[in-house]
């Protein structure tokens, strides 16, 4: 059987949004950043209040791409080997086995990860960027493709442990849900009056419009996007004005510069093109920098926003022609 060719993959890709929205109203532009972080096997950080379905959206992107997925509640309690898994010992054998945790899959879902201690937060760190588990000195291989879509409630600060910086720039991407429009709730209300199951995801339509074939496919097909000389030096430029910023005590690093590169690659793919433009870079800054940075005391009080500072670089950093 051939490999599907990378139109054919695009245009599967494509169709998720149609598929997922069988389940889920609105956030085309969170499951459009769902799709970049896939193709560049990147993790993605979605932010958003308690009910705007952003574990419904993980568990709608996995029916549709048909991938293995598990979710992970994180509370104060839970221990590293929770999430890792540990090694167990079999009175049969006398021997101890490796149980795997819910890490191997290949879509994370990790439920409100801002409410577990730093020391389980850290059980995730080797898993997301080594794509790998140690274990008492084993290393163990994670699936692939794979994928931590974490949640975090923004407004909700007490009996937290907010992410270290050194967690948050594991994450591709910070994807802020937002609340659904008038029009848009309504239509969530006559779906539920007419009888959608949100735990039925088969009832609800949601079918397989791709998988692993053409995923891979599609990361084949990004990684030759080109991107010239100039549109190079406009993310390094970008980023580098992160660091001057006197509204900042910490800019992007040039895993930040690294990841900028990447997703607009996959967004200028995924709009029909094999070549990057700086508007491809202005449209995934926000989600790729904003949890990079990290705000003066003095510049929060005033009410800046690291968006108000990327939105602010984005206008004064010189476009390439």
């Amino acid at each position: 059987m051939s490999a599907p060719s990378a139109d054919s993959a695009r245009a599967a890709l494509e169709a998720l949004r149609s598929e997922i929205s069988k389940a889920v109203v609105g956030q085309d532009a969170t499951v459009t950043g769902l799709v970049v972080a896939l193709l560049c096997r990147g993790h993605v950080l979605l932010e958003g209040v308690p009910g705007v379905a952003k574990t419904l959206l993980v568990r709608a992107l996995a029916a549709t791409l048909e991938l293995d997925t598990k979710r992970v509640q994180f509370t104060p309690d839970l221990m590293p080997s929770d999430v890792t898994g540990s090694l167990i010992y079999d009175n049969r054998t006398a021997e101890f086995s490796f149980q795997p945790g819910p890490v191997f899959t290949n879509l994370l879902l990790a439920d409100e990860i801002n409410r577990t201690p730093p020391k389980t937060q850290a059980s995730l760190l080797e898993a997301m960027e080594e794509r790998q588990v140690t274990v008492e000195g084993t290393a163990r291989k994670l699936p692939d493709p794979f994928l931590v879509a974490a949640t975090q409630n923004p407004v909700e600060y007490e009996g937290t442990y907010p992410l270290p910086e050194a967690q948050l720039d594991r994450f591709l991407l910070k994807l802020q849900v937002s609340l659904p429009s008038r029009e848009e709730e309504i239509k969530v209300l006559s779906r539920h009056a007419e009888g959608f199951d949100p735990r039925d995801l088969t009832a609800a339509g949601v079918r397989r419009v791709a998988g692993p074939a053409e995923l891979d496919a599609a990361r084949a097909s990004v990684a030759k996007t080109s991107v010239s000389p100039e549109v190079a030096g406009y993310v390094v430029d970008i980023c580098r004005a992160t660091r001057e910023s006197p509204s900042l005590s910490l800019g992007a690093s040039p895993r930040g510069a690294t990841a900028l590169l990447s997703t607009a690659r996959a967004w200028a793919w995924l709009t029909g093109r094999d070549y990057v433009t700086p508007d491809d870079v202005k449209a995934l800054a926000l989600p790729t920098l904003r949890h990079r940075l990290q705000l003066r005391p003095e510049a929060e009080m005033e009410g800046v926003t690291a968006d108000s500072v990327i939105s602010s670089l984005l206008a004064h950093v010189p476009v390439p022609r």
